[in-house]
């Protein structure tokens, strides 16, 4: 990654949720897989966020960790862009926004950090992957399906560097857009772990074929009674024929 443009490795990118209870249980979570911090991105979201801040977000910087951070950003264009300006000084490599806010609200976000010599990778929400098909249609008025496709055209136009979408939309998002256009997918059961409150998830063997870039795990690995062992697990994993 560089000047906030993302360069294609063919690899995927392990992206561990920090959704813990407490920020204590957190931190040493990323102290216990801090030999693999090169290889690993960090994702803060709302929970975390809202309760530790700005703080929390320095000290995992500084165990050399790149950070996601996931507050899918939704408002005005110029509040959006507001709070865009505010998260790309917290030095994060990486936040989202939702697609379904509009291209203006994009294109405004993204005029505005590209003013900085170095910005955050900037991806748009399709459709949360908890959403069934059934309670997607009565929301948006149309198939899961389609409207990623129609949300990644909007993100890919409006100058985003990916979207967030399910592993089932990947490829499908890849080919309307371009192969540089980034994926990230959360609800990712590595071994086939349960779903919890996720409804589309998948395993890295279909991350993979679906050319996902960032694959987000969670419970899989925080709930874990050895989280570095399943970490080092997930990551050999990922390295099998890649």
């Amino acid at each position: 990654m560089e000047n906030g443009k993302w360069k294609m490795e063919n690899k995927i990118k392990l992206c561990i949720a920090l959704d813990n209870p407490t920020k204590e249980e957190n931190l040493k979570l990323a102290n216990e897989i801090k030999e693999y911090a090169e290889d690993l991105w960090l994702k803060v979201g709302f929970r975390s966020y809202i309760r530790d801040g700005a703080e929390f977000i320095n000290e995992l910087k500084l165990m050399g960790y790149n950070i996601f951070l996931d507050l899918k950003l939704y408002d005005i264009p110029n509040t959006m862009a507001d709070a865009a300006e505010e998260i790309a000084k917290l030095g994060v490599n990486m936040f989202n926004v939702h697609a379904s806010a509009g291209s203006k609200a994009m294109k405004t976000v993204m005029d505005r950090l590209n003013k900085f010599e170095k910005r955050p990778l900037v991806l748009a929400v399709t459709a949360l992957t908890s959403f069934s098909d059934e309670e997607f249609k009565k929301i948006y008025g149309d198939s899961i399906e389609n409207r990623a496709k129609e949300f990644a055209k909007l993100s890919f136009e409006a100058g985003l560097d990916g979207v967030v979408c399910s592993a089932f939309e990947s490829k499908m998002i890849k080919e309307i857009t371009d192969k540089n256009f980034i994926t990230l997918t959360p609800g990712i059961r590595p071994f086939g772990e349960d779903a919890g409150d996720q409804t589309r998830v998948a395993d890295i063997d279909l991350a993979k074929a679906q050319n996902v870039d960032f694959i987000v795990v969670g419970r899989p690995v925080y709930k874990d009674k050895n989280p570095k062992a399943k970490v080092e697990k997930i990551l050999n994993k990922i390295k099998e024929n890649q």
